[in-house]
Order: structure tokens, then sequence, then C-alpha cells
């Protein structure tokens, strides 16, 4: 009796522990999965269970209660947009859905860039519990808004009483979840701080191992130039050994075409010197922002007196002659199309040239016009295509959208709003073979993930949160284009965010799957 004795419960130990082990919520079978950390592709399944990664292999149960087959297909982590401005409508009734995102296989945005990000992160985030949401939420501090709160719009130097409180605001939002700080060196107030008050801010950042994203104080040479504000953004991270990303890296306006050689180098010496930055970029050689941002000077816009000093007559001569040459800088009038334009819509998708010779006055004159009576936004075509492969092709180059939450109706945004992913995996990956495909999933996936300070996402491992795009190569497309801007992307078949399915077979079901990610706090 006793020599049966052991295999008996040898035999019921094997049972249980099937029972126990490879029963799955989600098995996605016969895929090919690409991990996000650059490794060659492996044929093989995915067990999922509780939200978590619980078992790769080849040799695993179906017993699930949904089973993918993700024959002929690529299964890798989630997207994560390390670049957006969501947080600018998320809010909105209809918006939480993020759907524009999703449809492009993105789990994760970053919010709060460019500057713009709210300081009472908590009070954001509870927000967001509270109506849903479809993506992950990571949120960056706003240089602009804590100096707008804490100075308004003044163009001097902070007094050591005024760096203090700002330092206040940047702790609140750490303590609350943020990830890090972001600047709009280019844009009011921003543009009237010195790089020591962002290096003491960015000191305060770095002690809760959090990141600095920056938008350069000069993209072009509006001002300092780019070779000069991306020495700064790198003196920010030498000097406070903070992570560094340079937001939506490029060579803006034909001053500064074929530079992005030069940048680059700058940015790997730095990197040799032990400087942790990287950079993100949207795959287009377009951009987009407010007209008046693009085309005023910055003194015009100074203290919140640009209206005044536009209508101001002894003023105006001069404000026309430097709008002129930001206006041929930037490509000339032809190449500025207005997206968004409260005052007329039928000026939308119409460029500034276009829209002189309606109005029957000067491309200067027309910009003040637009400008004083309805605040457009604008796409700009104002970037060299061999740049934007050249900062492409870096290891160090993320992928982002530098968009925002839409709803197909009306208005011509930023088709990147629609397509970035997507885009960048047809054109540059598919077609032009400028990538690999391990690289560009590595920079949408375990290269933003470091960058942000989280290690439960971003790659396929076990143990990892389980969020999962499966897309099928043969038809992941970005649809939307500068003229028809309002359409989703394709051949993102499912999704899956902590394991829960918000793509089915293609279509969005719905499904509010995505919380804000407490940094440090979850």
């Amino acid at each position: 009796m006793k020599i049966l004795k052991i295999p008996v419960l040898c035999l019921i130990a094997v049972f249980m522990l099937q029972c126990t082990v490879d029963r799955f919520d989600v098995v996605i079978i016969n895929g090919t999965v690409y991990d996000g950390e650059g490794n060659q592709p492996v044929q093989t399944n995915i067990g999922i269970e509780n939200g978590l990664i619980v078992k790769i292999g080849k040799n695993i149960s179906t017993k699930a209660a949904v089973v993918i087959d993700a024959g002929n297909k690529i299964v890798a982590p989630g997207f994560i947009d390390i670049h957006t401005h969501c947080d600018g409508q998320v809010l909105r009734e209809g918006m939480n859905t993020v759907e524009n995102y999703l449809k492009q296989g993105v789990t994760t945005v970053v919010t709060g860039n460019c500057g713009g990000g709210t300081y009472e992160v908590e009070k954001f985030y509870s927000h967001l519990d509270s109506i849903g949401i479809g993506t992950n939420f990571v949120h960056l501090v706003g240089h602009n808004t804590i100096r707008n709160k804490v100075m308004g719009m003044e163009d001097r130097a902070p007094t050591d009483e005024e760096l203090a409180e700002m330092k206040k605001l940047v702790i609140k939002g750490m303590d609350e979840g943020a990830a890090g700080i972001s600047t709009g060196l280019f844009y009011t107030p921003g543009i009237y701080s010195s790089t020591d008050e962002v290096v003491e801010l960015a000191k305060i950042v770095k002690k809760y191992n959090g990141l600095y994203a920056t938008h350069l104080r000069d993209e072009s040479n509006y001002s300092v130039g780019l070779e000069e504000a991306v020495k700064e953004a790198l003196t920010v991270g030498e000097q406070t050994g903070v992570r560094v990303e340079i937001a939506h890296i490029k060579a803006l306006g034909k001053p500064v075409w074929g530079m992005a050689e030069r940048i680059c180098s700058l940015i790997e010496q730095a990197r040799e010197r032990g400087v942790h930055v990287y950079a993100d970029q949207y795959p287009y050689n377009a951009s987009s922002t407010g007209l008046s941002g693009a085309v005023v000077p910055s003194w015009v816009r100074a203290g919140g007196g640009m209206r005044d000093r536009l209508n101001n007559s002894e003023l105006l001569p001069q404000i026309k002659t430097e709008i002129a040459e930001n206006i041929e800088r930037r490509g000339g009038p032809e190449s500025l199309v207005i997206v968004s334009y409260r005052g007329n819509k039928e000026y939308e998708g119409k460029n500034l040239l276009e829209i002189s010779r309606i109005m029957d006055r000067t491309p200067v004159e027309t910009a003040i016009k637009l400008i004083l009576e309805g605040s457009p936004g604008i796409v700009s075509f104002n970037m060299n295509d061999d740049d934007v492969v050249h900062f492409m092709k870096k290891d160090y180059v993320m992928t982002s959208s530098d968009g925002h939450i839409e709803v197909p109706g009306d208005g011509k945004p930023h088709p990147r709003c629609y397509g970035a992913f997507p885009r960048k995996i047809r054109k540059y990956v598919l077609e032009d073979k400028i990538l690999s495909m391990e690289q560009a999933i590595k920079a949408a996936t375990s290269m933003p993930a470091g960058m942000i300070g989280i290690s439960d996402r971003g790659s396929i491992q076990k143990g990892q949160i389980a969020d999962i795009v499966i897309f099928d190569p043969e038809t992941i497309s970005d649809i939307a284009s500068f003229n028809e801007p309002h359409q989703y992307s394709t051949g993102v078949e499912y999704l899956l965010i902590r394991g829960d399915l918000v793509i089915e077979n293609g279509e969005y079901n719905g499904k509010l799957a995505g919380k804000p990610l407490r940094i440090n706090k979850d």
C-alpha cells in the first residue's frame, strides 16, 4: 500500500496544478510575438490571468474564457504615446473613450506636455476615475501652468519667494502621482524663464525619479536657434541628473533644414557623458500649433497684451515685419493651413495664402485679422523628409503623436491624432523599410515605459500587466490624411488593457478599461 500511495499523490498534485495554473482568462495563440525590448520575434502563445501575463510558451492550455487566434498577426505590448495633449479634451462629454488612440493600438497616453499640464494631479485623476477612460493616463506637471499661477505672464525672473512657490506646486503634483514636469519654452510664459529657473524645478523632479520633457526654446531660428535650444535641454539633464525627453524632435523651417545630423551628434555626445536623454517624434513632416504662437513675436504676446499691441498703430509696422519673417520661416503662407477657426468654418482646410486672396488682404494682414477674430489653429508644413528620417532611425527616438482626442466631425485636425502609430509601421517599416519592426515596436513600448518610470508595462514578459496589441501587418494603416483627417486607422484586430479586451475583430466594444497611473503611488 505504501508503494502505491506515492504515484497516486503525484497524479492528484499534477491534476490540481493543471486546474489552478493552466486555466486562464485569455489565451493568445499562434501569434508572432515581439517582446518590446528589440529582440527577434518568436512564434508562441500567451496566457493571461487577473490582468497579468502569467505564462508564455507553445505548450499552453487553451482552457480559457477567451481564446484569440493570432495566426499571421503580430502580438506586441500596447503602445505608449509619450507625448499627447489628451488632457485638453478627455473631460468633455463623449471624449473619454479616447477611441482614436485605441484604434492605433495605444493603451497609455502621457498628458500635460509642452508646459500645459495641471499641478492639481489628484483632482484631475479623480475626475478620470469618476467618468472612466478608454486608455491609461500618465500626467506631467506643466511649467507654464505653475509659472502663470505664481507670476502671471510677467517677462522677468521670479523672486526667491515666487520660485519657492513654484517648487511647492511641483512637489504637490509629484506627490499626487505625476511622472515629471514638462516645459514649453517656446510659448508664453515659459519663454520668459531662464535655464537656471528650469534647473531648480528639475532638481525637485529628480528627487522623485521623474522625467523632464521639454518643448525646446527654439526648434528653428526664432531666438536662440535650434542648436542652442538642444544644448539647454542637455544642460538641464547634466546639472540635475534628471531624465530628459526632447519633445517632438524636429528641424522646423528652411533655415534649419539639414541640421538633424548635427543635433543628433550633440545628443549622442551627451549620452556618452552619461546624460539620460531621449527624444520623441511624430512621423510627419508637418507640425500643428496656434497661428499666434507660430507667427506672432513673443514680445507682442508678453504679459497678455497681444491684442492691444496688434491694434497699436505705432507698433504695427514692426510687428508686421516680424510676422512676415515668421511666415516665411515656416515655409510661406501656402504652408500654413487653418485647421480650426471659430470665426468662419469655411476657412478650415484652406491655407493662409488662399484665405488672404478671399479677404483681399496681404497674408500678414490676414494672419492678424484671423488671430484677432478667432484664435485659429494651424497645420504647418515645415519639415524636410530627410531630417524626419534621420531622427527616426536613432535608437533613442520614441514614437509619439503630439495629438489630442478627436471624434469624427468638423474641422481639419492633424492626421497624427488618428494615425501616428500605424503610419510609422506602414510607411517606415513595411513600405520604405527605414526601420525594422523590432525597432519600431521598441520605440512605442519599452522605451517610453522606461522614460516614464514604469516597470510593469511596455514588454511581453511573465508578470507584466497585460496591455497588449494584436495587429495585422497586411492591413495596418493610417487612413487619416490632411484633407480627410477624421478617419480611424485600420489593422488593430485586438487590444487588451490589463487583460480586458477593448477592441475585438477590429471594432471598439465601448469598454472603459483604462485608468490614471499614479506614478510611485499605484
